[in-house]
């Protein structure tokens, strides 16, 4: 089969350890193997790229496991060419993966060019889709919690929302904070309204006669009634 790549490299990449199978031409022609293993610390992932450089290393291939590529791959595309393949893909390709080290088969894909390469976008675009990720996270994170709150306001008969729009609005956080130090009065939680709800006082403190339970203490926001 003609080989495509001289000098190539298969990397296997673990949680601890790096694994990685250079191939190029040995002696009488034939293609030769050497394989280290490094540890994961950028030390160690600098050690492999002065290895791959001193083998004269051209193409480097590795797979997408999770996110344990990311440290590898950001220390290895300025020196080389760095495939990241779909695991998956690499089914498709015929061959005996189970006679060799994922480094090795890696690495002998590479040097024939059967590997398909994901597309990995500049460092500057991901940094940006890793920001937007995590935004995304936190909003629906703060979805969660805001749906919590509104069952729990709901099982203490508390119809904040049926009157805010936004129980975490400036008028909700104020009453949120008066019935957590204790108050229930429904009167005087009603005359926490701030803006257009102050027009809404009748029927916030009427929204607001429910019962909570704090500590042990059972809180009715109707005058006159507490329990235990």
């Amino acid at each position: 089969m003609e080989v495509v790549h001289e000098r190539c490299c298969g990397l296997d990449v673990h949680q601890a350890t790096v694994v990685a199978c250079v191939r190029r031409q040995g002696k009488h022609g034939r293609r030769s193997r050497k394989v280290r293993t490094f540890g994961t610390t950028t030390s160690q992932l600098l050690k492999l790229v002065d290895w791959l450089s001193e083998e004269g290393v051209t193409h480097v291939a590795m797979e997408s496991t999770g996110v344990l590529w990311k440290p590898v791959f950001n220390l290895l595309e300025g020196s080389f060419e760095v495939l990241l393949v779909n695991a998956r893909h690499m089914k498709a390709v015929p061959g005996r993966k189970t006679d060799v080290k994922d480094c090795e088969w890696l690495a002998q894909l590479l040097e024939h060019g059967l590997l398909r390469a994901s597309f990995i976008p500049p460092q500057p675009i991901r940094e940006l889709r890793d920001l937007t990720r995590h935004r995304k996270v936190l909003v629906e994170q703060r979805a969660i919690e805001v749906n919590r709150l509104q069952k729990t306001l709901e099982g203490a008969n508390l119809k904040l929302g049926s009157v805010a729009t936004d129980i975490l609005g400036v008028t909700g956080r104020a009453i949120l904070e008066a019935v957590a130090r204790g108050d229930s009065e429904a009167a005087v939680l009603a005359g926490l309204a701030r803006g257009r709800l102050r027009e809404k006082r009748t029927e916030l403190e009427r929204a607001l006669a429910g019962q909570v339970k704090l500590w042990g203490v059972k809180m009715s926001s109707v005058p006159g009634r507490l329990t235990r």
